[in-house]
């Protein structure tokens, strides 16, 4: 596959990494918008894994940083879930604007839940795939452990999280208490598939099972036994992903091919 790299607004009017992945030959099946989990970004493996099946299967990928992360600029306590959902819905724009709006939201974890919430102010979307997602913003409290009474009461405090330290504020706790994305769910009016491990000792897949109840057919949910949270035990895992994911896609896609243009 062949990659095109540049840069677009965040929601925090931080310039954002983006790498929009694309077929060898230029033609493109749909374009998909790639949400990344909390703290990890868009080179993470397992992500590179799941695009390149997807991109030899004819579809073009965009993975980007959201603020503070990777290459992208900005500082990641001043982010929240809202500015999440709207990082998505402006990699979306760019797309829109340089080649054609997206048909396929796909999100790991809190991208997961940030795509759901997205997906609805995206009319060219017709289909969404979570994996290891939370079906609630405040599920994300857990990982803050004992620092999170230090949030509430010093404004912010410096957390680990995938063994690297990062500040988390109160506005992203105040944010998170806004959205209830499991009342969304039954509007979503898009496809929906559900990846999730029983074994995620991170989302227990308790939330898998919230998110299935809550949305409309067609959905589907498909396990992935064995698999960690992040789908670093097994390389298999995130290959399998990609192939379900474009096995699935097929019976959404709007059907008409474009030559890419590599312009932008």
């Amino acid at each position: 596959m062949k990659s095109e790299r540049f840069n677009f607004p965040g929601a925090l009017g931080h310039d954002l990494a983006g790498r929009l992945d694309l077929p060898d030959d230029g033609h493109i099946i749909d374009f998909v918008v790639f949400a990344h989990g909390f703290s990890i970004g868009k080179n993470f493996k397992p992500l590179h894994t799941i695009a390149k099946a997807l991109v030899d299967e004819g579809y073009a990928m965009l993975r980007f940083d959201f603020t503070g992360l990777g290459g992208s600029g900005g500082d990641f306590s001043d982010t929240n879930f809202s500015t999440n959902v709207q990082e998505i819905k402006s990699a979306a724009a760019y797309l829109e604007k340089h080649y054609r709006a997206p048909g396929i939201l796909i999100g790991h974890s809190f991208g997961g839940t940030a795509a759901l919430q997205a997906a609805q102010d995206l009319p060219s979307v017709s289909a969404v795939a979570t994996i290891g997602s939370p079906c609630s913003t405040t599920h994300i409290v857990h990982n803050f452990g004992d620092k999170l009474e230090e949030i509430i009461e010093s404004g912010q405090a410096e957390v680990m999280l995938g063994g690297r330290p990062f500040v988390i504020k109160n506005q992203f706790l105040d944010d998170i208490k806004k959205h209830d994305v499991a009342q969304g769910l039954g509007d979503l009016n898009r496809a929906l598939l559900i990846f999730h491990s029983p074994q995620d000792s991170v989302v227990n897949i308790d939330n898998a099972g919230h998110i299935f109840r809550f949305a409309r057919h067609p959905k589907s949910f498909v396990s992935l036994d064995g698999a960690d949270h992040l789908l670093l035990k097994n390389d298999d895992d995130a290959d399998y992903i990609g192939r379900v994911l474009t096995a699935w896609a097929h019976r959404y896609v709007r059907g008409n091919s474009d030559k890419a243009s590599t312009n932008a």
